[in-house]
């Protein structure tokens, strides 16, 4: 999440819970697309981590930022965490090892969705040569030690770090050492969002497979082809995960509200101080029996924030949240809201998407789930591969992008952002695969050819 919600508009009710989700309806000639993407930075002297200080640290390149942009800087304290873009709703962000974060504003197209994610890497590297500073496109961070990685100074991601290790072996993994790239879709109604909420989950696996990028930890294999993905099967299961609940009758705003209200929290802001609450429910801070902190009553901005501390595979807020795909190149990076944008943005697209997933059980969706960092596209569900099954899903969204017919300056429709993905459905073998493949190769068992093979 780029920043921190300030709304102090008290709730009263779990009604005014269920509304507030409700307002991020939007009808379908108003639907956006907004795509996050994370970036492992390095030093390229020696291909070591970056620390938030120092004249050529994380701060140098925010604040060299904010002077490029004229964006409005994001400070906790005296430091510098971010940029927000009032004008246009993107912004950047630190997440809690260094990784680099755009999350873009809303816009129309993938064209738009394109031309922004260009724009930001030349502004970027236009600021990060003369600090000597690189990007890693994949992940995981392949090389450095949880102990060799730096922290930021976020006070959010402090209460998180001391948390983590009560609720899973892999949680400070997640935070320091995963790269991820997402993309966030509207809905109209109700039943749309319960629509693309089911479709989606049951196709994040597909997403892990396509997108599997992090190979390599502590400088060697391993063992997974999405580590990254792996990482979030044990890291706070109480707040990630598949959501079995989604394809229950009944399901609903309401629904997705009552499990909210009984994910753990982190943390309350009280203006710029965070306090520890970890374990509490926002039931009990809701009804007014907060033990943690007695005598606080919920506000907009608590609820806003906790929701953006839960961590399902598809994140449901005022949009759905894409979280399954590792980050990649910049084809990459497209092609994910491109391949959602396909599917959700195209009623027939979306109708024959779930009549191909509607009949997998909870529990054949989990194993998917399970198998995919591991397998990828020979992760397979009722006998088809997530290869076999992903042919049948690009075709779907291809057609759904060429329905839409937006087409940028030369003509073009949106349908060639798949073309890697295609690609990758060709051969059968993801970037995660053809890393490795050259690590026993002409990389000759060193990492160290990822910094120059696989950076922006």
């Amino acid at each position: 999440m780029a920043r921190d919600v300030v709304d102090e508009t008290p709730i009263r009710s779990r009604d005014e819970l269920v509304d507030w989700i409700a307002r991020g309806e939007k009808p379908e000639a108003k639907f956006r697309v907004g795509t996050e993407h994370e970036k492992v930075p390095f030093r390229l002297a020696d291909n070591s981590p970056v620390s938030y200080d120092g004249p050529r640290g994380i701060r140098a390149l925010l604040e060299g930022m904010q002077g490029m942009l004229g964006w409005e800087p994001i400070m906790e304290g005296e430091n510098i965490i971010g940029l927000y873009d009032v004008t246009h709703g993107g912004a950047i962000s630190l997440e809690p090892g260094g990784q680099f974060e755009l999350s873009g504003a809303p816009v129309d197209t993938i064209h738009q969705t394109c031309a922004e994610l260009h724009a930001h890497l030349a502004q970027v590297k236009e600021l990060a040569d003369p600090l000597g500073l690189g990007f890693l496109s994949i992940g995981m961070s392949p090389k450095w030690t949880r102990e060799q990685t730096p922290v930021m100074p976020k006070g959010r991601y402090k209460i998180m770090r001391e948390y983590m290790p009560k609720v899973g072996s892999l949680g400070l993994d997640m935070m320091f050492r995963t790269a991820t790239v997402q993309a966030n879709l509207d809905f109209s109604t109700e039943a749309d969002m319960v629509r693309k909420l089911r479709v989606s989950l049951a196709l994040q696996p597909l997403a892990t497979a396509l997108f599997a990028n992090s190979p390599f930890t502590d400088g060697k294999p391993n063992g997974f082809l999405s580590m990254r993905s792996e990482i979030w099967r044990d890291t706070d299961n109480a707040r990630a995960g598949m959501l079995p609940f989604a394809f229950e009758d009944g399901m609903g705003y309401e629904r997705y509200v009552d499990y909210a209200l009984d994910v753990p929290m982190y943390f309350l802001k009280r203006g710029d101080t965070y306090h520890d609450v970890t374990g509490a429910s926002f039931r009990d801070l809701l009804a007014g029996d907060f033990a943690r902190k007695p005598g606080e009553v919920a506000y907009i901005s608590d609820w806003a924030n906790h929701l953006s501390t839960i961590f399902p595979e598809v994140r449901l807020k005022r949009y759905l949240e894409m979280r399954g795909a590792d980050a990649g190149d910049r084809r990459m990076l497209t092609a994910l809201p491109a391949l959602f944008v396909g599917i959700f943005y195209h009623r027939p697209a979306l109708d024959a998407a779930w009549d191909l997933v509607k009949g997998w059980s909870a529990q054949e969706r989990q194993k998917l789930r399970d198998d995919a960092p591991k397998l990828a596209l020979k992760a397979s569900v009722r006998g088809r591969t997530l290869q076999e099954i992903g042919r049948e899903v690009l075709a779907l969204a291809r057609a759904g992008l060429k329905a839409r017919h937006r087409l940028d300056s030369r003509g073009l429709d949106e349908t060639h952002f798949l073309d890697p993905l295609d690609a990758i459905l060709a051969s059968g073998e993801t970037h995660a695969e053809s890393m490795l493949k050259r690590f026993h190769g002409s990389w000759r068992g060193s990492v160290e050819p990822v910094f120059e093979e696989c950076a922006y």
